[in-house]
């Protein structure tokens, strides 16, 4: 059996995406697109992704996550040397929590 034609990037899914209005919204979609695996792995990735970002160290990632070693590298080779998008929404999110509940953050 031939192996099928190489897709291009589906850019009416990410449209899809960029056009959910809610966390809530957001997770139903998920939920009915991915396999639990699926959205299981991009999950652990992301948690590596906010730990790296935090500076944290490989081996509490490794522990906290359960991530193998190749996916904390890969995740922070996409961290440093990827489009840097991953990082920009991190630091949007946290500036809009912090705007949010600015009570959290007086010390």
């Amino acid at each position: 059996m031939p192996r099928a034609k190489k897709k291009e990037r589906s850019m009416d899914l990410y449209e899809h995406i960029a056009s959910l209005t809610t966390v809530e919204e957001c997770c139903r979609f998920f939920d009915d697109l991915c396999a639990i695996t699926e959205l299981r792995a991009m999950e652990q990735r992301f948690d590596v992704a906010k730990m790296l970002h935090a500076g944290k160290v490989y081996t509490a990632i490794l522990q906290e996550t359960g991530a193998s070693s190749a996916t904390v590298s890969r995740v922070n080779r996409a961290l440093n040397y990827g489009t840097g998008a991953l990082g920009e929404v991190m630091d949007r999110v946290a500036e809009a929590r912090a705007a949010a509940h600015p009570e959290e953050n007086d010390n």
